[in-house]
Order: structure tokens, then sequence, then C-alpha cells
């Protein structure tokens, strides 16, 4: 009898011992996972719908731009030989057979200057997706062709069908009239068909390229206007060919084989100015082609418009500290508890992790009104309001729950640095866990774990 007494004791001093409730805390710490997976798979779903959103906007308005232009064609004749036998005799000639084929020729100069203006008018439901318009001038000059270089003799050139053709993306998003200025004259472009790669081919009509030509040169001079998002790049077709860039877009990255001038590239919070500078020697391909274009695709360079983060992966990156914050506020919860002796029921640590999950929730409902800033403010200070004033029922006093609302501040605003840094978010998060670290080790020194 007095065994069974003994055992019965045994078993509740152990599941009123420290490790008990350490255990069955750990327990519920694993346990709200699996909401906060849940809440992590609902951001991951906001922001599909988001992507699909912006897929159809940009479809609308108008995708990447990229222009490969202007080049210089100008058709000449060929012959190409092949063998014709007489049926009666037998007897095999060969004859010759005049084809058509093309030479390209890039310019000798190329100067182009733009201008990209952020728009923020298109919105689909609580989405809104920001696209740009971007408008483009070029000018320069093509120098005499060299067909001699080519092999061609001038009797085969048939200059009277000169034209000049760019190649570039978006045609649907093009919103100027497409002229172009030929030394005195003007000339309009028009689609042709596409080359079966990503570029459509817009060409002038014919013009004959010995009477338009003056001192051995052709001045061109032309404006394109477009709707465009993500990225505007170039190919640098021309023997010199210079690049300036402006906007109102706060956070570029310059991409591309090409790097944008250091001295007078500038980036602040009202927009940026970029400048290109590209000669001949700096890239590997020639200024003249037969019969077709290179694929130059590798020589692209530009600027791409991109948002650093945007509010889902913010809620993300928040999201992913959740396991943190549980942990931490049960162990304030823990060590509050071991020190005062006061009683904490399992389930009302259950009630404390739900309304820390809470804070999730309200973070993606209210970002997708407003900012993510405004967002981690209100639920965050709501969240910390509803445990500090649970937690004054729960201790029955106010100098624990006090500490508990300003620990939790401080683990919230510290998880916002972090979330709001790019280069130094791993050595301040490494910072500020081992000072978190420090202190728990520093509070819990005296504390009689036998018991």
């Amino acid at each position: 009898m007095e065994n069974s007494e003994n055992q019965v004791t045994e078993v509740k001093s152990f599941f009123q011992s420290n490790t008990a409730k350490m255990i069955m805390v750990g327990f519920l710490t694993l346990v709200l996972l699996i909401p906060l997976f849940f809440v992590q798979d609902l951001i991951r779903e906001r922001s599909m719908r988001k992507t699909a959103m912006v897929d159809e906007v940009t479809e609308l308005w108008g995708r990447d731009v990229m222009f490969y232009g202007p080049i210089l064609r100008i058709p000449y004749t060929s012959y190409e030989a092949y063998n014709v036998t007489n049926p009666k005799t037998g007897v095999t000639t060969i004859e010759r057979k005049a084809v058509s084929n093309y030479a390209y020729f890039f310019p000798n100069e190329l100067k182009n200057t733009s201008n990209i203006k952020k728009n923020e008018s298109l919105k689909r439901g609580i989405f809104n997706h920001v696209v740009f318009t971007a408008d483009m001038n070029f000018k320069g000059d093509f120098t005499k062709p060299n067909f001699s270089k080519l092999g061609i003799t001038e009797e085969n050139i048939q200059w009277n069908k000169a034209s000049i053709i760019v190649k570039t993306t978006n045609l649907k998003s093009i919103k100027s009239e497409l002229k172009i200025q030929l030394n005195n004259d003007k000339f309009s472009f028009e689609p042709q068909n596409n080359d079966k790669s990503d570029y459509s081919v817009l060409a002038t009509n014919n013009f004959d390229y010995k009477t338009l030509i003056n001192n051995e040169k052709i001045n061109f001079n032309f404006g394109i206007t477009y709707n465009g998002s993500n990225s505007v790049k170039f190919i640098p077709v021309g023997k010199i060919t210079t690049v300036s860039v402006d906007s109102d877009w706060e956070s570029p990255s310059f991409e591309g084989s090409f790097a944008a001038s250091d001295t007078t590239k500038t980036i602040s919070n009202k927009g940026f100015h970029a400048d290109w500078k590209i000669l001949d020697i700096n890239r590997t391909f020639t200024q003249q082609y037969v019969n077709a274009l290179p694929d130059l695709d590798d020589y692209l360079f530009g600027v791409k418009l991109i948002q650093t983060v945007d509010e889902y992966q913010q809620n993300e990156r928040a999201s992913k500290y959740g396991f943190l914050v549980i942990g931490l506020t049960f162990l304030i919860f823990f060590l509050i508890q071991s020190v005062s002796k006061i009683n904490i029921h399992i389930f009302q640590y259950s009630m404390i992790g739900l309304a820390l999950i809470m804070f999730y929730t309200l973070l993606i409902s209210i970002t997708e009104h407003s900012t993510f800033s405004f967002a981690y403010t209100v639920a965050g200070t709501s969240v910390v309001a509803m445990i500090t004033m649970y937690s004054i029922s729960i201790l029955k006093n106010r100098k624990f729950p006090m500490f508990i609302g300003v620990s939790l501040s401080v683990l919230y605003t510290f998880i916002y640095v972090i979330i709001q840094m790019e280069d130094y978010a791993l050595l301040v998060g490494s910072i500020g866990l081992f000072l978190i670290l420090g202190a728990v080790m520093y509070f819990s020194r005296k504390i009689d774990w036998s018991k």
C-alpha cells in the first residue's frame, strides 16, 4: 500500500517538475508549426495570384523591351550554278540562275537617349503592378557600304532597293508613329514577317541609296515610345554606340555584357541616370553581314527595373521567423513561471501561441491593402497588446506582463529591421541571436532545474 502511494507521489512530482513542463512546452511549439506552415502556404498562394495578375497585365501593357538596329539593308544579285541535262542528247551543261540576297550594314555611330517613367495606374482587384513608358530617341549615321569586302561587285548591287530595318520586341506596345529621317527625307516603318526569333522586324519602303547619300553619309534620326515592363535593353550595333538612360525608378539593376559608366551613374530615391559607351573593339562581331543577320543576344545590355522586395517576399521572410518568435516567447513565459513559481497551464501557452500565429494572417491581409510597414506596425501592436493583457490575468501582477510586452516589442522590431536589410541581414541576425542567447543564459543562471 505504501509503495503504491509513493509511486503516485513520484508521478505527480515528475509532471509538476520543470523538465516535464519544458517537454510539454517544447511539444506545443512543434505542434504550432502546423498552423504556421498553413500561413506560409497562404502567403505563397497569394503570391502566385499576384504573379498571374502580373503576367496578365504585362501581356496587355507590354513586356521587356529589346532593340536591335537600325540596320541598312541593300539587296544584291548573286548567281547559283546548276547542271542541266538534255534528255535527247544526254549532254550536261552548266547554267546560272540569278538570286536576290541581302547585305546588312550596321551604323558607324549610334546614339540613344531614353527616358523611362513609372506608370502605377494598372490595377487588378487588390493587386497593383508597376509598369513603365519609355521614350527613346535614336540618331547616328551610316557610312558608304564596303561591298568589295564582302566579295560583291558593283554591277550586282541593287542600290535603288535599299531600306532601313530594326528588330524589336513588343510591337503591340509601341505607342508612337514610327518614322525615320534619312538626311532630308522621312520614311515610315512597316512590319514585316517575323524572322522566327523573339524579335519582330520593321522596315522602311525602298529608297535609292545613291540619290539619298550626302557626303558619303546617311544621317538618321527617329523616336519611338514603348509601353513596357521589367527591362529595357539594347544591342550595340554602332561602331561607336552611346546610350543614356534617365528614369524616376529608384531601384534599377544594370545588366548585360557591358557595364554602365561609374563616373556618371547616379541612383537616388528620385530615380537614376546611367550612360554606356561601347566601341566596336569591345565586342567580337563585325559591321556587315550577308544573307542573314546574326543572333547577338549575348551582347544585350541595359537596365532591369526591379522591386527589391515585394510585399509577399517580405511576408514570407517574416513568417520564416515564426518558429523563433514562438520559441522565444514561450521561453520568456517559462522563465517567468520558474522564477515567480506561478503555474501557467498548457492551455494558456496554446492561446499565446495562437495569438502569435494570428500576427502573420493579420500581416498579409493588411499588407494587401496598404504598405508592409504599416501592416507590420498594426499587426505587431495588436498582438503585443493582446498577449500583454492576457498575461496580466495569468501572472496576477503588472511587472512581468510589462516585461513581456517590452520583450515582444523589441523582438518584432528586431525582426522588422532584419527583413528590411539586404546585405547585412545575416550579420545583424547572428549578432541579435547571440545577444538573446546571452540574455537567456543570464536570467536563467539561478533557476534550480532539479525541481
